[in-house]
């Protein structure tokens, strides 16, 4: 691989108030290790990244919401394909979470958690995911999230 040179996803990370107005987070399992992370592919022809990131969203984790516009922050992993590993940069866009279905594409490939923003940050392994998620503001009564676009509510 040349230097400078990554593959590019996009992943949601679904965003939910407990009942204390608190931030929670959907993860899921990915398909082939387990290991959890936060609903994520490729970009889609055609589609924004933010409306690529809510199809995923849908997709892995029955989730349906608001994605905001801008990313909220991004991380590098190391991804295994059959031959190599791929740098692997993710920009991760905030979904605010109108409804969670009870049947979705890939419910039976993979569990669903939802935790909140430090204990997902302890369950993923990513450390710049890990790190992304511990920032990101997790009390109520109004979770406000900024971005190149504006800003997004809870």
């Amino acid at each position: 691989m040349k230097e400078g040179r990554f593959s590019h996803q996009i992943a949601a990370v679904p965003i939910d108030l407990d009942e204390q107005r608190c931030a929670e987070v959907c993860l899921v399992t990915s398909r082939s290790t387990g290991r959890w992370i936060i609903p994520k592919g490729w970009p889609m022809k055609g589609l924004l990244d933010a409306e690529a990131a809510g199809i995923e969203a849908k997709e892995e984790a029955g989730i349906v919401g608001a994605v905001f516009p801008s990313p909220v922050g991004s991380y590098t992993y190391w991804r295994r394909t059959r031959v190599d590993f791929r740098l692997t940069r993710v920009d991760v866009y905030a979904l605010r979470v109108k409804r969670r279905k009870k049947r979705w594409k890939e419910r039976d490939q993979r569990s669903v958690a939802w935790v909140s923003l430090l204990d997902a940050a302890d369950l993923v392994l990513e450390p710049e995911l890990s790190t992304l998620l511990a920032n990101l503001p997790a009390n109520g009564p109004v979770c406000t999230f900024l971005g190149q676009g504006g800003s997004i509510q809870f």
